[in-house]
């Protein structure tokens, strides 16, 4: 028996689904609001399978299936060709892990493997999965089609197939898959806001329910009705309500061959902190497509520097978009750990390592999309900065309002307190008195002998520090914490913020949070990993 996904299929395959997304392209791009208003998806889709198609499919269906998958993943474009990729590298690996069985296995046991690596592995490539996606689409897909081969009792429904067939019946299990999908995106349950706003389906979605029905075409089998773009009507976006998302200003990519996996979370982790649409899709040979909308290009090709040798690398600006909320907080911070705390509580992140440019600055008002913003500096050396930037775009009809902070702890404080039902201005105020309500200190490491306000250090020992001034010193970083938040406790206190740097180990925060539960237990205590390359440890007290 021919196996289900020899070369001529997957030749088949690949030509077709380029034939239908050329076809959908303008459609698909239309609808693409999110996660970003670019309108690019159907092209991002159409140039990956393009690029998929330039690989020379022999050998065997292994062999042919992996260079597919290769050939996808080098090629991927946007986020939603990054997810696609993982669709053809599923197949790869549900080939490669049975080998010997390949040709004898029926063609629902394969696609079934196929989808639910593809789903696992789409997942993980991206940062922050969504539900009412691309990603739900693919699940579907693979649920739908394990229960349908599960399922042995009493063969096929008319149209199927059998997962145990050889054949034509390719057609109709993959039928199976591409309706499951095309159902889920029609229901849109759990789409982000952005896409109900708009009341249309995702368009990465959308474009894989094609590619699945270039699957059943490919296979000889008639495809269902072309997939749902719309849902509802409508509506406009409320203020009030409207999610915290920025639109970044770039879309960057590139190519890593072998990073290997610790690079890669550490990767991951700087990325998240730089911008949004976070994706790293390996092509399950060692090499990864990376891919992060942001406002800031240069550090996100820094971040790739850091971990291997980038090609293939790719810088886009992204088109601007209308102001699509009423307000929004932006803050400057340099590390990534804090840059990820304060986009999970709604803000927009600008990284300041170091200290950015004006332009960054007025690019990353911008790119808020919001007609109100407070800009908290988090450094006092950089409040100028954000001031000339506020008058510089308020000639663009943007308002704009610098906050006094002068810590990432103090920037953290005000944006835990930002209501975008309060009036703007009544806001401010809350935000400006959290702010200053929030005592900072941090502990450092002395690298020479030298004479503090607390007596003379030697190299290694620990220097707590608070408004910039040596205040103790302490014989390691254990101890140094502990006394550092006695110390700034002592004018009272109800909060304890800790930011472990890069440099310290969980088990520092751990320890500083049990001792402090136990001396002070009138007072709560939050411990996150802040990633700051300058300081061990970072206290706020509020």
């Amino acid at each position: 028996m021919a196996p289900p996904f020899d070369p001529a299929l997957l030749r088949r395959w690949i030509d077709t689904a380029a034939e239908r997304l050329a076809a959908g392209r303008a459609e698909i791009d239309r609808i693409n609001v999110f996660p970003v208003a670019d309108h690019d998806t159907g092209s991002n889709l159409l140039l990956t399978v393009r690029a998929a198609a330039a690989a020379r499919l022999d050998g065997g269906p292994v062999r042919a299936a992996a260079a597919l998958a290769a050939a996808a993943v080098r090629g991927a474009r946007g986020n939603s060709g990054l997810i696609l990729s993982q669709l053809f590298r599923g197949l790869a690996e549900e080939l490669a892990a049975d080998a010997d069985a390949a040709a004898t296995r029926g063609p629902g046991e394969v696609l079934a493997g196929a989808l639910r690596r593809a789903a696992a592995l789409a997942s993980a490539a991206v940062t922050e999965p969504r539900a009412g996606t691309a990603l739900t689409v693919l699940e579907a897909a693979a649920h739908a089609l394990a229960e349908r081969v599960s399922r042995r009792d009493g063969g096929p429904r008319s149209g199927e197939g059998d997962g145990r067939a050889g054949g034509g019946a390719l057609a109709g299990i993959a039928r199976v898959a591409a309706d499951a999908a095309r159902e889920v995106l029609a229901r849109g349950a759990g789409r982000p806001a952005e896409l109900v706003r708009a009341g249309v389906v995702d368009a990465g979605g959308c474009g894989l329910v094609v590619v699945l029905d270039a699957l059943v075409a490919a296979a000889g089998g008639t495809p269902g009705p072309p997939p749902p773009v719309r849902i509802g009507e409508p509506t406009d976006p409320d203020p009030g309500s409207s999610p915290c998302v920025p639109q970044p200003v770039y879309e960057v990519t590139y190519w890593l061959a072998d990073p290997g996996p610790d690079a890669l979370d550490r990767l991951r982790a700087r990325l998240r902190g730089l911008g949004d649409s976070v994706g790293v899709a390996g092509d399950g040979a060692g090499g990864h497509r990376i891919h992060v909308h942001t406002t800031e290009a240069g550090p996100a090709v820094e971040a790739g520097l850091a971990v291997g040798r980038p090609s293939s690398i790719r810088i886009e600006a992204l088109p601007p978009a209308a102001p699509t909320r009423a307000r929004a907080v932006l803050l400057m911070i340099e590390s990534s750990g804090a840059g990820a705390l304060a986009r999970d509580a709604g803000g927009d992140v600008l990284v300041a390592d170091p200290d950015p440019a004006l332009d960054e600055v007025l690019a990353a008002i911008r790119a808020t999309g919001a007609a109100h913003v407070t800009v908290l500096p988090c450094a006092t050396q950089r409040r100028t900065l954000a001031e000339t930037a506020a008058d510089r775009v308020r000639g663009e009809g943007i308002e704009v309002v610098v906050v006094p902070s002068s810590s990432v702890l103090q920037g953290l404080a005000a944006l835990a307190v930002h209501d975008p039902d309060r009036r703007a201005s009544d806001d401010v105020v809350a935000m400006a008195e959290a702010a200053a309500g929030t005592r900072t200190g941090g502990l450092a490491v002395a690298e020479t002998e030298a004479l503090t306000w607390a007596g003379p250090c030697r190299p290694g020992e620990v220097l707590g520090l608070s408004d910039g001034e040596v205040v103790l010193i302490a014989p390691d970083l254990a101890v140094g914490a502990l006394w550092l938040a006695h110390r700034m406790l002592t004018a009272g206190g109800e909060l304890v913020t800790v930011l472990l740097g890069s440099a310290a180990d969980d088990a520092l925060g751990e320890q500083l949070a049990d001792d402090l539960r136990r001396t002070h237990p009138e007072v709560d205590v939050l411990v996150h990993r802040g990633e700051q390359g300058d300081y061990p440890l970072v206290l706020g007290v509020e």
